[in-house]
């Protein structure tokens, strides 16, 4: 089995009392009253940790005095622009254009306002800030996920669609000692010293087993305003899940699963243990998976999916017939390692086909059960180690793709779509690769020179990949061949 998600936490529509909100891109302070407000709130605060997320959602940064806060806002930190060629292994890769072929220059990169907030979980006072990468004259750099976020959702913004979003993220938590094979396990519960042995979703008592840790996230993310929902122990022994609150801004969404994911891991840390994101961590467990309910609403803050009909209105059937026709050529941003590919198993829960359907686990995009007012969909197709930035761009892209053109997404599916429909979606890392190069609508949307950006990086991380010889091989091969 992999990736389940079974609870629908949000009202994208913002009709509950719970209004979705506003963005942090929309709403700047002045940057010397947001330091100031920050600086007299946290008066112990010595240094900042500036944070700026890579093409695989991977946070880098540097650690500066909270001196230097000021002078950040105004002027910018410098990074280069080699940060967004980085290879999961921490590498630059040349083929990209942005390392040496440039002089591996710097540019500026400004904070994003409203995300100066402290980090609870280390011992000496700090704080923390994300920043966006610009170009000298101020501009968005072109290779910053943030950037080809901004530029999608600004795109929907100027045709009247407001995107309302939610994001799921599953995650393990495992022991920091391997089992005697060099495998990662489960570990030891706190309070009952044994280790979770079996599936048991939505298990109170495997909730409880590690209760001080995941409530120490939700304070960590308390501090941080990050808009953490419901828990549930999810479907394989150590894994769980924790949703993120609808918001009305898609790029604070995104900034919210990054900032999230560091709270898990680092206060995970902190209790002695470790948390992960990796897609399939277990060959015969659950995958972690990354999911995305998206209502629409327009110029009115109206939802213009919401219908009595549980399949929605025509819109919400034209932004699904979008997201099935993209899906395919979105496959490397939804599964961004080769590992993120194994998730994807027949009966998993981790969908093979663009298929929808209402309030059907089997299908890749998924019609909650919710009053009319929340009518939404919801998009289960990424693993959680994907970057957030990059598949929402590709979601919305598909969407407005969708809508834009009236796409006709076909007739739901109704029981198992993993009988009924045959597997379209690629399980292989490169013909993910091949499809997204073919793909006209994303280089459209996303940029023709994101794109082949994108395709050097993750070519070049693929070739090392598979230039290792595993274990496994050894194993099967050196002696009987």
């Amino acid at each position: 089995m992999t990736d389940r998600n079974d609870i629908d936490p949000v009202t994208p529509s913002g009709t509950d009392q719970s209004p979705p909100r506003t963005g942090r891109e929309t709403l700047p302070k002045a940057p010397e009253a947001e330091v100031d407000a920050f600086r007299r709130a946290h008066p112990d605060v010595t240094q900042i940790d500036v944070l700026i997320p890579d093409a695989s959602g991977v946070l880098r940064g540097k650690k500066v005095p909270v001196e230097s806060l000021k002078k950040i806002y105004r002027e910018g930190a410098m990074f280069p622009g080699s940060l967004f060629a980085t290879d999961i292994t921490g590498s630059t890769v040349e083929e990209t254009g942005l390392g040496f072929k440039d002089g591996d220059s710097d540019r500026p990169c400004f904070p994003v306002p409203q995300t100066l907030d402290p980090i609870p979980w280390l011992k000496r006072p700090t704080g923390q800030i994300m920043l966006s990468m610009r170009n000298p004259d101020g501009t968005p750099f072109f290779a910053d996920p943030r950037a080809v976020l901004a530029g999608v959702v600004q795109r929907l913004n100027d045709d009247g669609y407001f995107p309302v979003v939610a994001i799921e993220l599953e995650f393990y938590l495992i022991d920091r000692a391997p089992t005697a094979d060099g495998l990662p396990q489960p570990p030891l519960s706190p309070v009952s010293g044994r280790r979770q042995g079996e599936t048991q979703v939505y298990g109170i008592e495997e909730l409880y087993d590690f209760d001080a840790m995941l409530s120490d996230v939700y304070d960590a993310c308390q501090a941080q305003n990050i808009p953490v929902d419901s828990s549930v122990s999810e479907y394989a022994p150590g894994q769980y899940e924790i949703n993120l609150h609808h918001v009305a801004n898609a790029m604070d969404a995104c900034d919210d699963a990054i900032l999230f994911k560091r709270a898990v891991k680092s206060v995970a840390m902190q209790h002695g243990i470790d948390a992960t994101f990796m897609s399939k961590p277990y060959a015969d467990q659950s995958g972690s998976g990354f999911h995305i309910h998206l209502s629409m609403l327009d110029r009115d803050g109206r939802n213009i999916f919401a219908a009595e009909d549980v399949h929605g209105t025509p819109e919400l059937r034209h932004a699904i017939g979008g997201l099935g026709e993209t899906m395919a050529d979105g496959m490397a941003f939804f599964a961004q390692n080769q590992n993120a590919f194994r998730r994807f198993q027949t009966n998993s829960y981790a969908p093979h086909a663009p298929t929808w359907a209402h309030n059907n686990r089997s299908a890749s995009l998924r019609i909650p059960p919710s009053p009319a007012e929340s009518r939404r969909v919801e998009h289960r197709v990424a693993g959680a180690d994907a970057n957030p930035y990059l598949v929402m761009a590709a979601v919305l892209a598909g969407a407005h793709y969708g809508l834009t053109h009236t796409i006709d997404p076909g007739k739901p599916v109704t029981g198992n779509a993993y009988e009924s429909v045959d597997q379209t979606l690629t399980s292989s890392w490169i013909q993910a690769l091949e499809r997204l190069e073919k793909c006209d609508i994303f280089r459209d949307y996303l940029g023709t020179q994101f794109v082949e950006v994108y395709l050097a990086l993750k070519r070049a991380e693929r070739e090392k990949f598979f230039s290792m010889i595993t274990a496994l091989e050894y194993e099967w091969y050196l002696h009987r061949v």
